[in-house]
């Protein structure tokens, strides 16, 4: 069983990824750019809150366990300005992501501080926050890459990462599934699969076997599966694009029902 990325790894893939956005930014004709994966945002918008996003969590981070985020982070993000100019724009993202890599260092992957998935299978520490903010930023640049129509896949370990981490993170609830009891399967091209359980007593995420070669099909088969690789799938995940870019047996309306689903807190 592949074992999770330790935290400096987290660390160095939010590194490289925010250089691989600011890349994006500084090689854009211009920033009012729209972001066709983001409606109504322009490229500055899309700046305006990966840098802020990287502040503000460097900053609940840094606050320590906690039932909310900290006021003044929240009041920060809300007034947050960001340069014009396009050097200086670029140096305030460095900055921001420094900010938040330096908040994670002095922490370390156990340290507690409040998330916003108190209920999903993900911790509420700087680690977890650290997985969350790999995909939150590799997403992002993605976004920006296909602004200016040239999109890149998000790298393999990174998006094997990325399908785990969402599931966990942005899935798994207590609260129950509205419809009858199943489950989805999803299959990465790269070898690693996991499965969505849905019931009453919520979602749950597990890694699981890999489709026999040959069959390409699990021995316990789900309502749908979902084929296509690391990248695919945690853009799809991220609603980057649309299930009928990727291979889907079973009953595919389930998909639907997945997305359309808002499980109440607990």
């Amino acid at each position: 069983m592949e074992k999770n990325p330790e935290f400096p790894e987290l660390l160095r893939w939010i590194d490289e990824r925010s250089a691989a956005f600011r890349a994006v930014i500084a090689a854009a004709p211009g920033l009012d750019a729209p972001v066709p994966t983001c409606p109504g945002w322009t490229l500055l918008d899309l700046v305006r809150h990966l840098g802020g996003g990287d502040r503000f969590w460097a900053a609940i981070v840094g606050a320590g366990p906690s039932d909310a985020p900290p006021a003044e982070a929240v009041a920060a993000r809300a007034a947050l300005e960001v340069p014009g100019e396009r050097e200086a724009l670029s140096a305030w993202l460095d900055a921001s992501t420094r900010l938040l890599l330096d908040a994670l260092r002095t922490a370390g992957p156990e340290s507690g501080c409040w998330t916003w998935w108190p209920a999903s299978q993900s911790p509420q520490t700087a680690g977890g926050t650290a997985r969350h903010r790999v995909q939150e930023t590799a997403v992002h640049t993605y976004d920006a890459q296909l602004a200016l129509g040239a999109p890149q896949p998000l790298p393999a370990a990174l998006a094997l990462d990325g399908v785990e981490e969402f599931l966990l993170t942005v899935c798994a609830t207590p609260s129950g599934w509205p419809h009858r009891p199943t489950a989805f399967d999803f299959h990465a091209s790269e070898g690693r699969s996991w499965r969505l359980t849905v019931d009453g007593d919520g979602a749950r995420a597990t890694r699981v076997p890999a489709p026999a070669a040959g069959t390409g099909e699990a021995p316990d088969a789900a309502g749908a599966s979902v084929y296509g690789t690391a990248s695919e799938l945690v853009l799809y995940l991220y609603d980057r694009i649309k299930a009928d870019s990727l291979r889907v047996d079973g009953d595919a309306g389930l998909l639907d029902l997945l997305r359309a689903w808002e499980p109440e807190e607990k």
